[in-house]
């Protein structure tokens, strides 16, 4: 029988989440699987689905009383007839009908597993992940460590950096992601303030722009910060930078740092439950406390050894192509989906 794959996901508007189950729908139609996305009404992600060949449905996704959404649910399940459903987070995993089909939920962070227990199997992004569900009674062989994949983004050319206002000879550091409290954007301002003349760019947009933006006021460093909003350049951004820098509170995977090792590019890492225990201290990045004073001191270490730069970035590489690339992964997920069938 072929398999045909539905995969289910209530996703926000932008997110690291929301990016990776495009990407990872688009590779899988690469590699020849018959797959249709159920998403959550949103004209941008349907069409990036459809340009990579792959069917779109779409729903409401309210919430767990939202009934036009499971009845949606349902009714396409009951016509399309999957031999295998992958819902991603919380809400379509709770929404998701049982069937005759083989559920897989996705986990991309440390979620509440009671929406969980009508699934047969669970894919972890992170090996820590998947310990937390173990830890609360999963058995062992129906969780999985699949990691995320990013393109390769090594070769790209850089932005013009007066573009954005930045001096050419300047230390440039890159931080990405959405502003909210867990990736410490004030911890990275106040670590940009204890360092000479490094400049940052920082790509995203979020609750906390307007409180950022005071901070790097309050700190001097208007003249040294540029807050860019959402950007879908990642690869140019990356190729403009000296170094990344990831100073999450909470982050349970660190998906900036696949794409700077992609890029080339040097990293330094709070450590936090990703990034901590992707990077090889010394060896694939720098790994500091959670805190302003070490970071300021890594970044400053970092801008200062050019050796140092190009030894962490191409460790980086050798990492991403082992393990990140979407060869790797998609063939991953190909052969789990063989073996739950099974």
């Amino acid at each position: 029988m072929t398999r045909r794959l539905l995969q289910a996901m209530a996703g926000a508007a932008q997110g690291g989440a929301e990016t990776f189950f495009v990407r990872l729908a688009a590779g899988l139609q690469r590699s020849g699987e018959t797959q249709l996305a159920l998403i959550r009404r949103h004209a941008e992600r349907a069409r990036q689905l459809r340009a990579a060949g792959v069917e779109v449905a779409e729903a409401a996704f309210g919430g767990v009383f939202d009934r036009a959404t499971r009845r949606t649910f349902q009714r396409t399940i009951a016509e399309w007839r999957p031999t295998h459903v992958l819902t991603w987070m919380s809400r379509a995993t709770q929404l998701c009908p049982q069937g005759n089909f083989v559920h897989l939920a996705r986990l991309g962070g440390y979620y509440d597993l009671k929406y969980y227990r009508r699934c047969d199997h669970l894919v972890a992004n992170t090996r820590s992940i998947a310990a937390y569900a173990v830890e609360r009674g999963w058995p062992p062989d129906k969780v999985h460590y699949l990691p995320n994949f990013v393109p390769d983004l090594h070769g790209a050319a850089p932005l013009a950096r007066a573009a954005l206002d930045t001096p050419e000879d300047a230390p440039l550091a890159l931080a990405l992601g959405r502003l909210h409290p867990n990736k410490g954007f004030d911890l990275l301002l106040e670590a940009l303030a204890a360092t000479r003349d490094v400049h940052l760019w920082l790509a995203g947009e979020g609750p906390q722009r307007g409180l950022l933006e005071r901070r790097a006021a309050e700190l001097g460093l208007a003249g040294r910060v540029r807050f860019l909003g959402w950007r879908d350049d990642v690869a140019a951004l990356l190729a403009s930078a000296d170094l990344l820098v990831s100073s999450s509170r909470h982050e349970p995977l660190g998906n900036v740092v696949i794409e700077a090792w992609s890029a080339g590019v040097p990293v330094v890492a709070t450590a936090s439950d990703g990034p901590a225990a992707l990077i090889e201290p010394e060896e694939t990045g720098l790994v500091v406390p959670i805190a302003a004073a070490p970071l300021a001191e890594a970044i400053e270490r970092l801008v200062r050894d050019g050796c140092l730069r190009s030894r962490l970035a191409e460790a980086g590489r050798r990492a991403f192509a082992a393990q990140f690339t979407e060869a790797a992964v998609v063939a991953a997920y190909r052969g789990l989906l063989d073996k739950v069938a099974a």
